[in-house]
């Protein structure tokens, strides 16, 4: 199974929202750990490590291009 990096929601605002939404009224703590269970959960439901692998490599480079972009308008 390949990585999939587009979307496969028929409504994406939707689940944007939902996400968003879960995370209101928690504070800083408590929403990090509620994404760390999500992260956990959804991982466990791809059940592929290569994919999983993929996904954490993509994620990193997206934080690393944010970090960088961030440095270059200062």
């Amino acid at each position: 199974m390949a990585l999939s990096t587009s979307s496969n929601f028929a409504k994406p605002d939707d689940a944007f929202r939902a996400i968003v939404e879960a995370h209101r009224g928690l504070n800083d703590a408590q929403s990090a750990d509620l994404d760390a269970a999500l992260v956990l959960i959804l991982a466990n439901h791809i059940g592929d490590l290569d994919v999983l692998r993929e996904a954490i490599l993509l994620a990193q480079r997206r934080m690393l291009d944010a970090s960088q972009q961030q440095q270059q308008q200062q």
